[in-house]
C-alpha cells in the first residue's frame, strides 16, 4: 500500500468541492472524488490531471440515490469494494455531496421530496461513513469532515427539509464520533454559511442584497476558506473530535444582519 495519504470527497466536480480537492492535492494526498455525472466525472478527473501531474486522481460516478428514491447501498458497497481491489485505503473521508432541498414548500411539496433529501444528507452519508470506518478501523484510525451547514441552528425559509438534514446530520457526527474514537478515527463538521459558489456568480442582483451576505467580518466564505478548514481537521486537530468549526463571517452570532 502507497505511503501516501488518500482523501475522498463527495460531490467534488464543482465549487465547494473542487476546492477540497485542490486543498489536499495541495499537500501531496492522493485523491478519490465523486460526482452523480459521468461526463462530468470524466471532465473534473482531466483538469485535476492536468493540474496536479504528480498526484493518484480517480473519479467515480455515483448517486446517493437508486431510481426508486432508496439510498443506493450497492453503489457504495461496489466503490469501496473497487477501492479494495486497488488497495486503496481511503485515509479521509469529506462529505462534500447534498441535496440543497430548494424551494421545498410545507403543505405544496409530497413527503418523498423531505425523504429524498434526508436520505441523501443523513442515510447515505452514514453508508459511506460506515464503509469508510470499517477499513479506518482496520488500518489504524482516520478521519471523516462533514460538510455541514450554519442552517443546522438557523433556519431558512422554504428549506425545511435541508434544515432538519443538517441538525440531523451533527447529531450523526457526535454519534459516530463517540462510537469511533476507540479505533482512533475522529469525526468532525465544518459548518459554512453562504458560500461564494456559481449560484453567487449567476445571480448577482439577488446576492447583492441577501441578508447572509451581510456577515460581521463583511464578507461571505470562499470554496477556499471551507477548504482550509476541512483540512484542519484532517491534518492537524489530533485531539479534536466530534467538534464544529463554523465558516460564516460571524454570521451565526449576529441576531440580525447590520444592513448597509
Amino acid at each position: 500500500m502507497t505511503n501516501r495519504k488518500t482523501v475522498l470527497v463527495t460531490g467534488a466536480c464543482i465549487n465547494t468541492g473542487v476546492d477540497i480537492v485542490n486543498k489536499f492535492a495541495e499537500n501531496g494526498y492522493d485523491i478519490i472524488f465523486t460526482g452523480r455525472s459521468a461526463e462530468k466525472v470524466s471532465i473534473a478527473e482531466s483538469e485535476y490531471r492536468k493540474r496536479f501531474g504528480d498526484v493518484n486522481i480517480t473519479g467515480f460516478a455515483i448517486d446517493s440515490l437508486n431510481e426508486r428514491g432508496e439510498v443506493d447501498t450497492e453503489s457504495v458497497d461496489a466503490l469501496f469494494s473497487e477501492l479494495d481491489r486497488r488497495n486503496i485505503f481511503v485515509e479521509t473521508l469529506v462529505l462534500n455531496a447534498a441535496d440543497q432541498g430548494l424551494g421545498q414548500k410545507l403543505f405544496e411539496n409530497p413527503i418523498s421530496d423531505f425523504i429524498k433529501v434526508m436520505n441523501t444528507n443523513v442515510v447515505w452519508n452514514f453508508c459511506l461513513c460506515e464503509h469508510a470506518a470499517a477499513r479506518m478501523k482496520e488500518n489504524g484510525g482516520g478521519n471523516i469532515v462533514f460538510i455541514n451547514s450554519n442552517t443546522a441552528y438557523r433556519a431558512i425559509p422554504d428549506r425545511v427539509a435541508y434544515v432538519s438534514s443538517k441538525g440531523g446530520q451533527l447529531g450523526l457526527m457526535r454519534a459516530l464520533a463517540l462510537d469511533l474514537g476507540k479505533y482512533n478515527i475522529r469525526v468532525n463538521a465544518v459548518l459554512p454559511g453562504m458560500i461564494r459558489t456559481d449560484r453567487w456568480e449567476k445571480n448577482p442582483e439577488f446576492y447583492a442584497s441577501v441578508p447572509s451576505r451581510f456577515t460581521p467580518i463583511g464578507d461571505i466564505a470562499t470554496g477556499e476558506d471551507v477548504a482550509d478548514a476541512v483540512y484542519y481537521f484532517a491534518a492537524h486537530a489530533r485531539n479534536t473530535t466530534g467538534a464544529e468549526l463554523v465558516v460564516d463571517g460571524g454570521n451565526t452570532i449576529q441576531l440580525y444582519p447590520i444592513i448597509k
